[in-house]
């Protein structure tokens, strides 16, 4: 088995190219793979490797001065997820494009997963999914609000074309770990809305917190790894990625006449050329 180690904290991080160096020397030595981000507003990633390896990762970022209390959500894989390790400098570890929306100078509350359900049951909440639609598609919470958002950067947008729809409502936003609703509670509190909360931990650590006959969740969980989808308990679900879009895919769907291991699927058949095809048939003979 794998460990897979979720994690992210918004802590200003003065000189992130300082540390791009040493943590993937660290890494590479300790066979771990995956995405480390490091921006000026904090750290953001997913590794994956031995607990040892993982283990002297995360260290290495809790000795970071303002990250000791660096938290992360833990849980297993049958094979590595990642193909290889990227460490990377960002102007910001989750892109919304908006700098009032800083989560250093206030969030919404959090709601822990036991209490997430009374929360999101109240008829005065409004629940919000601040993922992407490929991502909403294959699960959210029950009576949810789907934004419909390709990028996590169109959702100011929509909320400022929304907003009104949600006076006299409490506001109830979740993600897959935390950072994007965090993030999009912060842009909430900036433009002055008041009663913001948002699911500690994300849909991650609801899933492992909450027993599945309690769950208000329905469907799997997208993750950004070869893993694809999680559900309850944290376990692997049924899904493949689809290598041309990176969307999700289901069992059911691989056999539309439009899917192709590695080169499309029904979603993304029309959206590329065949020399694109092509060329993601290269790929996956490579890979193999």
């Amino acid at each position: 088995m794998v460990t897979v180690a979720a994690f992210y904290r918004f802590a200003p991080l003065p000189d992130p190219a300082a540390h791009r160096g040493p943590l993937a020397q660290l890494a590479c030595g300790a066979g771990v793979r995956g995405s480390i981000l490091l921006a000026p507003e904090g750290v953001n990633g997913t590794i994956a490797g031995t607990d040892e390896g993982v283990g002297r990762v995360l260290g290495a970022l809790r000795a970071i001065p303002g990250f000791e209390d660096l938290e992360w959500k833990e849980s297993r894989a049958d094979t590595m997820p990642f193909d290889r390790l990227k460490v990377r400098l960002k102007r910001e570890i989750v892109t919304m494009g908006r700098p009032e929306a800083d989560p250093a100078r206030g969030v919404g509350t959090y709601v822990p997963p036991a209490e997430w359900n009374a929360l999101i049951s109240a008829s005065d909440v409004a629940v919000i999914d601040t993922r992407n639609d490929y991502e909403v598609a294959i699960g959210t919470f029950r009576g949810a609000i789907d934004p419909g958002t390709a990028s996590f950067g169109d959702f100011p947008a929509w909320w400022e074309a929304n907003r009104a729809r949600f006076e006299g409502k409490r506001i109830a936003m979740f993600c897959t770990g935390g950072i994007r609703c965090e993030k999009a509670t912060a842009w909430l509190v900036a433009q002055g809305v008041q009663g913001v909360h948002h699911l500690e931990g994300g849909i991650l650590k609801y899933l492992e917190d909450v027993p599945e006959a309690d769950s208000l969740w329905d469907g799997d969980c997208y993750v950004f790894d070869r893993r694809v989808s999680v559900g309850h308990g944290l376990r692997e679900g049924p899904h493949v990625m689809c290598f041309a879009c990176g969307r999700p895919v289901a069992p059911e769907e691989t056999s539309h006449p439009a899917y192709e291991a590695g080169v499309s699927c029904a979603r993304c058949i029309g959206e590329f050329e065949d020399a694109d095809r092509d060329r993601f048939r290269d790929r996956q003979r490579q890979r193999a």
